[in-house]
């Protein structure tokens, strides 16, 4: 069997980086974009693209994020007359903005968030959320870091088979960064949203290191979970990515 993977990443706009070299480091904007595809040939061809951009602004009373993701798979075929065809097998596009007033209190903030997810092939084909709540810094280092989050929200989606839900949730999340060395840095994301009929929880681990001064290798596994799905669908979708991100 011959295949040949291509790994294709592209570009990262921004202002500022993450971290400095082995501290992290708060700047007015902190934008960064990143692009990974895999393409496959022989018995297996198709191509795979993921990209996301992460926009941080960090103001004297305010913290806000903006974050942009998309995925899609295409994978190649024949048709009953044996003509090539191209069939899209994954389809997803995540928008969510955050903004996080900062209290009185160091590391103490009340949080507006807002998100959507379309997903064509998902358990839910369509996903928003608006929540509310409080959030704090449970331990903070030079190199190290834990934040939590907690409050009300709501929720209205589509699930695959058309069903239209909507109602109260109760939200939490907790992030951790670690600035291992100069070089590499570790992050862990968790969200959950519980409703009266299903609960909805997102996760990220990633791992990146240092290619040079602008540009890091990025190594990540996400995964979305609902709880009640049809039956024809997963409780779990997963996703692992290597991507280069360039930044400055």
């Amino acid at each position: 069997m011959n295949s040949k993977h291509l790994l294709i990443t592209a570009l990262a706009l921004g202002h500022g980086a993450a971290f400095a070299a082995d501290t992290f480091e708060e700047r007015t904007w902190n934008t960064s974009a990143e692009l990974g595809a895999i393409s496959t040939s022989g018995n297996t061809t198709g191509t795979s693209i993921t990209g996301k951009i992460d926009a941080r602004q960090e103001l004297e009373d305010w913290s806000n994020q903006y974050i942009l993701s998309g995925f899609f798979k295409e994978d190649q075929t024949h048709d009953d007359d044996g003509q090539k065809a191209y069939v899209r097998s994954a389809e997803r596009f995540a928008l969510s903005a955050k903004a996080a007033y900062k209290l009185m209190n160091e590391g103490s903030r009340l949080y507006f968030l807002g998100s959507h997810v379309n997903d064509r092939f998902g358990a839910y084909t369509r996903y928003s959320s608006v929540s509310i709540g409080h959030g704090r810094q449970l331990y903070r280092t030079p190199t190290k870091l834990v934040e939590v989050e907690v409050g009300p929200g709501y929720f209205s989606g589509t699930r695959s088979t058309g069903e239209e839900e909507d109602g109260m949730t109760v939200r939490g999340a907790a992030n951790v960064r670690w600035q291992i060395s100069p070089s590499a840095s570790f992050s862990q994301s968790v969200a959950v949203e519980r409703g009266t009929s299903n609960v909805h929880s997102t996760a990220e681990t990633a791992l990146s290191t240092k290619i040079n001064g602008t540009m890091q290798m990025k190594a990540a596994f996400s995964a979305r979970s609902d709880s009640n799905v049809p039956e024809d669908k997963k409780n779990t979708d997963t996703q692992t990515s290597v991507t280069l991100v360039y930044s400055f």
